[in-house]
């Protein structure tokens, strides 16, 4: 739950939305405008300073921004300008067309919001632009085609540190929001980042889902199975929203693949393995060497220790790593599998100084079909 004292920002698409009402009330209006304000579909009100103003009336063409405030989130795009140019053609027809320019990114994948080779401007925001222009043109009594041109000087630079290069939005940043606010440290904006690559990847023809909830392990995935984790999904500890996610998309298989200090905390049912939320590991380590034979001493030793790795050690002195291994690859696949159904599932348990831990049978074919 977020913290009710911190501040909430606004989205890219509001910024834009709002440059656009400012531009185009200007191009009608003739008079500057210095602040503008509009509704955001979570119906808070969005007021803001307008920025850099540049008009050519003779052109009928208007450009203006508004600098990103993302609160106390800690966003990337925050304190950036985001501009629209609104030009107006006196055609009669009442066309909105809504396009990209200088640090905008564009679609080079499938399964995104938008098609391949449009302007990463998303639906929420399209709508949100069109309607404000609409409202100006409503207000202005014309009929006019107007054309807003939505940029982000520097977008591109900024949106290397983003996710769009891993979804394949190449040039800049993404206008987005389904709110218009951006909520901080927002659990919402984690699980939609999950779902639009899941979504992606199913889009692209995949018919298992390998996720993963980080990078740990990567050189023992590029070893033993010649596969870039930088591939799987990164779903941070949200395994369970992860799971559902990918059986609505139509998946035919879930892989699930990490180090054990978080896939362990799953051998117990647990969905969520933050540990703010959840963390026994040690208790559910000794819960399974109890299954595979373990002396009391064992026990013991492993509910002192501090860390998963630490506790594999002393399973494979006590001899019983075999027995363990397979009581914990079954417990996972249990439990993810009761989730998961009619999805099949598996998973592949590593450690950084063990290797391989764990996997279920058909791990490896999982893999093979990838």
């Amino acid at each position: 739950m977020e913290d009710k004292g911190l501040k909430n920002g606004f989205t890219t698409g509001s910024c834009a939305a709002a440059a656009s009402k400012a531009a185009a009330l200007m191009l009608y209006g003739g008079k500057p405008v210095e602040h503008v304000s509009i509704t955001t579909p979570a119906g808070v009100m969005y007021q803001t300073e307008i920025e850099d103003i540049a008009a050519e009336p003779g052109r009928r063409y208007v450009s203006c921004a508004v600098r990103k405030y993302s609160g106390d989130d800690p966003d990337v795009t925050n304190n950036m300008l985001v501009y629209a140019s609104v030009s107006a053609s006196p055609d009669g027809r009442g066309r909105v067309i809504i396009t990209g320019g200088k640090g905008i990114g564009k679609v080079t994948r499938p399964g995104l919001d938008q098609d391949v080779g449009e302007y990463a401007i998303n639906s929420m925001p399209r709508k949100m632009i069109e309607q404000e222009i609409r409202q100006v043109l409503e207000d202005f009594e014309a009929t006019d085609s107007v054309t807003v041109e939505i940029s982000a000087p520097g977008g591109e630079e900024i949106a290397a540190k983003t996710f769009n290069p891993r979804l394949g939005i190449e040039g800049g940043i993404s206008i987005i929001g389904t709110t218009g606010i951006v909520e901080p440290m927002s659990t919402k904006a984690i699980i939609g980042t999950i779902e639009t690559e899941l979504r992606q990847k199913r889009a692209m023809g995949a018919h298992t889902a390998i996720v993963s909830p980080g990078n740990y392990g990567r050189e023992f995935m590029k070893n033993e199975y010649g596969y870039d984790l930088d591939r799987a999904v990164k779903i941070s500890n949200f395994i369970g929203e992860s799971i559902d996610i990918a059986k609505s998309l139509g998946f035919e298989n879930y892989l699930l693949v990490g180090h054990i200090g978080k896939l362990i905390k799953v051998a117990g049912g647990i969905m969520n393995t933050h540990s703010h939320i959840a963390d026994c590991r040690m208790e559910l380590i000794a819960a399974s060497a109890i299954r595979a034979g373990a002396s009391s001493d064992v026990l013991r030793r492993i509910l002192d220790c501090v860390s998963a790795e630490e506790a594999y050690g002393i399973i494979i002195e006590a001899g019983i790593e075999k027995k363990w291994s397979e009581g914990i690859a079954e417990r996972i696949s249990h439990y993810i599998s009761m989730r998961a159904l009619p999805m099949h599932t598996g998973c592949i348990v590593y450690s950084n100084k063990y290797g391989l831990i764990a996997k279920t049978e058909n791990a490896d074919e999982m893999m093979e079909g990838l």
